[in-house]
């Protein structure tokens, strides 16, 4: 397996940590939680990072935890379609096609959630006044978010970037035509 170091990675990707922390502004924002601090991107560990409030209950929680995974997979795939097209469909590709598809798999690869995000849904929804219904579904969120980081030791962020930036819109020529 190939090994290269976390910081490298989000250097080469850095428009995935920017619209990742984007998301998480925007959920805040909609949840109408406090923001005390944003960084959209620095070099280190995290790479990125929005101190918010505790949110109010626990649904806030899980939005603000998974609008990464909305936001950052939407906009993947919409940057990269235009230019995947050309090059899944004809086998061909301008400089900008190809700048389009790193851009749309570097947003997408940003999509998961971090460990932080986990930790923070998890204790909200072990809270006493957290209803059952949330707590039925926000466990299995947590443990999908989990598995994610694991998988990505193993590349299956980079997997699923180049599966919305590449095989959604793929599926779509199909579709299509």
């Amino acid at each position: 397996m190939f090994i290269i170091p976390g910081f490298l990675i989000s250097i080469i990707t850095f428009p995935g940590v920017i619209v990742h922390e984007l998301a998480h502004q925007l959920f805040c924002k909609t949840s109408r939680i406090a923001i005390f601090d944003i960084c959209y991107f620095r070099f280190g560990n995290p790479s990125g990072y929005v101190v918010h409030e505790e949110p109010k209950n626990a649904k806030q929680q899980i939005l603000i935890g998974v609008g990464p995974f909305i936001v950052n997979t939407v906009i993947g795939a919409l940057i990269s379609l235009p230019a995947a097209i050309p090059v899944i469909k004809f086998k061909s590709g301008n400089i900008l096609e190809y700048v389009l598809i790193w851009l749309g798999v570097s947003i997408a690869m940003h999509s998961f959630p971090s460990v932080q995000d986990a930790k923070s849904i998890w204790a909200s929804i072990r809270k006493k006044e957290t209803p059952i219904i949330v707590k039925i579904f926000g466990t299995p969120i947590v443990g999908i978010i989990l598995i994610c980081a694991i998988g990505s030791v193993a590349w299956l962020d980079l997997i699923y970037g180049m599966a919305v930036a590449m095989l959604l819109p793929n599926l779509l020529i199909k579709i299509i035509a």
